[in-house]
């Protein structure tokens, strides 16, 4: 296999570019769901989705007709393109009908982690005020609340309530005589989806992805012939990116809308013969620390991709090690890019890299002031897709923090490039954590934390687990006369913060004094540092 970069790199201006964009498979003026309404009408016989959890299979003429009879729905309540419908849900057997049918619409949807509390979804839908939401019944209370204000009508997908309409009523609408896809009012720059990232403070903010044909690019190898299964939601750029794939070139869909399970997940790879399998890292690390492990089949699968978050280099060997072939392909972006940015397909050779730009993709390092570096140096990972980008939907200041006037995008993400032209990310340059695929902030935390009467000060910071990522810990200054011990401050989190992913996973140290700058404040990294190496001592 020959190393020679695929990446070009221009040493005045210090740019990486990826290799030049292929020919586009379809016209440039099609929208997202006039490909997807095209192909599956090609192709009305073979398997389009297998819930291994709800037992039901579908064709790609039965998804297309199920898409067409929502999407009548949505044009009967009278929705236009500029309304936003709502997805709070798991992999349900009809979900992916309420996406495509969003796409022949021409509306974009907003889809929310079912794991938010009722606050966040509140702020979130105040943003984007959607007409329409669909979500499980497992959550129709806390968004019934979160969206009382909001003249919204709810329809659960599964475990209904007395009070929804439900996904089965919806999917009677009779189709609307000469159905076709709608014509973008905006063309290929009109927004498809929105999902959710983070700034630098507060809730995650609503990211736009627009019609752009890059979403689906890095695809082009998947057939009909193949079998693909990813435990991502709607609400992951990973999700996201599958149902366009699927959507587009029809291979059959394993689905499943339970809690991730490794043991299960095993098993859908050997029964249904997956060839294509996405996973975060934190799946990854759980799969191959199951007792299962070691004597599960994995021959059938040709391309393994991760992304998302670190993972451990031990997990990614111990997975390479049952594996037939070179095939794992370990993928770095952000959501507002809108896809993946770099892929690495040469793990034997490159283990732990972010890979290589994908075409259509230009890189630079900035240091602290602003100048561009050259390999090895470490600085903010910087990205240009050449695309149009509407924003954060509602909030031009941060749009503008994040993508500035030429249209380069600023991760937040500290790496380098190597000599070869391959991306290693080494830290994150904000404050902002991930724990269960979710993003918090540690001032979050700090704040209730603070409350404490016992409490003099706090610092928390994120303790990284293979499993659930960075797992909240704290350092804690308890006041004078206190006997204050770490499981009160555990346990006083769980009494007033219900998110899971906000719970002190990572345990509790308390300390004489915390960690400090040369300017007096608090030094996260350095409490950090402090805790591990107490933690190791004991």
């Amino acid at each position: 296999m020959s190393f020679v970069p695929e990446n070009t790199y221009d040493p005045e201006s210090k740019i990486w570019s990826g290799p030049l964009s292929q020919k586009n498979y379809f016209s440039p003026d099609l929208s997202v769901g006039e490909i997807i309404f095209n192909e599956m009408r090609r192709h009305p016989q073979l398997i389009a989705q297998v819930s291994d959890t709800e037992n039901t299979i579908l064709t790609c003429n039965e998804l297309c007709l199920n898409s067409m009879r929502v999407a009548s729905y949505m044009r009967q309540l009278g929705l236009k393109q500029s309304d936003i419908v709502g997805i709070i849900g798991r992999n349900t057997t009809h979900i992916f009908a309420v996406v495509y049918a969003c796409f022949f619409n021409g509306i974009a949807f907003h889809s929310l982690n079912i794991k938010y509390e009722e606050k966040t979804i509140e702020n979130l839908y105040k943003i984007t005020k959607p007409s329409l939401i669909f979500c499980d019944g497992d959550e129709y209370e806390k968004v019934q609340t979160a969206t009382k204000d909001l003249n919204v009508k709810i329809i659960t997908m599964r475990n209904h309530t007395s009070e929804s309409v439900t996904i089965e009523e919806v999917l009677t609408t009779p189709i609307v005589e000469g159905f076709k896809p709608v014509r973008l009012e905006q063309g290929t720059n009109q927004n498809l989806a929105i999902l959710c990232s983070s700034g630098t403070t507060g809730d995650p903010k609503a990211v736009t992805i627009s019609n752009s044909h890059s979403l689906f690019k890095f695809s082009d190898q998947l057939t009909s012939a193949d079998v693909v299964y990813t435990h991502s939601t709607l609400d992951w750029l990973a999700g996201l990116g599958m149902t366009i794939f699927c959507g587009i070139f029809n291979p059959t869909r394993i689905i499943a809308d339970n809690d991730y399970d490794p043991i299960r997940v095993m098993r859908i790879v050997e029964k249904y013969k997956v060839t294509w399998l996405h996973q975060a890292p934190s799946h990854m690390s759980l799969l191959v620390n199951s007792e299962e492990f070691p004597k599960a089949e994995f021959s059938s699968v040709q391309h393994y991709l991760y992304g998302g978050s670190r993972c451990s280099l031990q997990s990614q060997q111990l997975l390479r090690s049952r594996l037939s072939k070179d095939c794992m392909h370990f993928t770095y972006g952000f959501t507002e890019l809108g896809s993946v940015a770099t892929a690495n397909s040469h793990f034997d050779k490159k283990p732990d890299s972010s890979g290589r730009l994908l075409g259509g993709f230009k890189m630079k390092i900035l240091n602290e002031q602003g100048e561009s570096l050259g390999p090895s140096e470490v600085g903010e990972v910087c990205m240009s897709n050449g695309q149009y980008w509407a924003g954060y939907y509602g909030n031009p200041q941060e749009t503008r923090n994040m993508c500035d006037s030429d249209g380069w995008f600023h991760s937040g993400d500290l790496g380098y490039m190597d000599e070869d032209g391959f991306l290693y990310i080494v830290d994150r340059k904000k404050d902002m954590l991930k724990c269960h695929h979710i993003m918090y902030y540690p001032h979050e935390l700090e704040t209730v934390i603070a409350q404490m009467p016992d409490v003099a000060e706090v610092c928390v910071f994120g303790v990284w687990s293979d499993v659930n990522g960075d797992e909240p810990a704290a350092a804690v200054i308890k006041r004078i006369g206190s006997t204050l011990k770490s499981q009160d401050v555990v346990d006083y989190v769980r009494k007033h913060v219900k998110a899971s992913y906000k719970q002190l996973l990572g345990g509790v140290l308390i300390v004489d004094d915390l960690k400090r700058s040369p300017n007096g404040k608090t030094n996260r990294r350095a409490n950090k540092e402090y805790f591990l190496k107490v933690r190791k001592a004991n």
